[in-house]
Parts: C-alpha cells; sequence; structure tokens
C-alpha cells in the first residue's frame, strides 16, 4: 500500500487548510474576515473529508489484514494436511516396529484398534462438552427482546402511558 504524507492513503483527497485558495476560489479571505456561515460552512466540509479519509483509511486497513489472515488461514490448513501425513507415516512406521515380533496384519489390526479406541474416547468427551454447551439460540437476547415488544405492546395499547 503507498502512503503519503502523514501516514494517509495515497488516493485518499487531502484536506484544505481554512486559509489556503481552494479549487472553487482562487483566494480565499483569512479566517478573521469570513462569515460565521462560511466558516460553519468550511467546517462542514473539513470534517466530512475528514470523516471519508479515515473511512477509506479503516477500509484499506482492514483489507490488508483480510488478505493476511485469509493467507495464515491456508498456511494452518496446510500445516493440518501435512501433520496428517506425518500421523500416518507415524503410524507406519508404529506397525512396521511392531511386525518385528509378530505378523504384519497383526500388528495393523492393534494400531487399528487402538486409534479407534481413542477417537471413541474423544468424541464421548466431545458430545458432553456440547451437551454442556446447551442451546445454539442466544436466550438471553431472545428474552430480552420479548420484555422489549411485551413493554411497546403494552404501552401501545393503554395510549403511550404504562
Amino acid at each position: 500500500m503507498t502512503y503519503t504524507l502523514n501516514n494517509r492513503p495515497a488516493t485518499a483527497p487531502r484536506v484544505q487548510h481554512p486559509i489556503a485558495p481552494g479549487p472553487v476560489r482562487e483566494a480565499a479571505a483569512p479566517v478573521g474576515e469570513r462569515s460565521t456561515a462560511e466558516l460553519v460552512r468550511l467546517a462542514a466540509e473539513q470534517v466530512s473529508t475528514l470523516v471519508r479519509d479515515e473511512l477509506k483509511l479503516a477500509q484499506l486497513e482492514l483489507a490488508q489484514k483480510g488478505k493476511r489472515a485469509g493467507v495464515g488461514m491456508g498456511m494452518f490448513g496446510g500445516a493440518g494436511v501435512v501433520a496428517l501425513y506425518g500421523g500416518g507415516a507415524l503410524m507406519a512406521a508404529v506397525i512396521a516396529a511392531l511386525a518385528v515380533v509378530m505378523p504384519v496384519w497383526l500388528a495393523a489390526l492393534i494400531v487399528g484398534v487402538v486409534l479407534f479406541a481413542i477417537a471413541g474416547v474423544l468424541a464421548l468427551l466431545g458430545r458432553g462438552q456440547v451437551r454442556k454447551a446447551g442451546s445454539p439460540l442466544p436466550e438471553e437476547s431472545v428474552a430480552s427482546v420479548r420484555a422489549d415488544i411485551d413493554t411497546v405492546t403494552t404501552s401501545a395499547k393503554h395510549g403511550g402511558h404504562r
């Protein structure tokens, strides 16, 4: 991203100084000679431009952070795939080590049964955690909205008075 003076994006419009000549008029009167209405209009224009500049800067910053987060997530995904292959290679090594003292099919069967047992224990623990979490609905927010609706309904029925 290209930045200019004061760390503002290069594409953002610049805020005009109140004394500096603007694009509309060639020479502006000094601040002390301007009317209150003109000063208020000028301040409103500058605030508007400043807000637009800040929003554009925030948008650019969020886009940059989003790209970095996307690349990071992709790298995490790639790490997960490589770790999965690494786990498979370690399981093959365990089977090969057990195959030294027993037939290969028996070593593979033992490793498979142990892995399924671990998966079963993890599934039971995960199911318990999901049950503890409860309903996925935001129950407190729903109750609060219902109370607000009831209050408005009651107020409307009684002509705006409680």
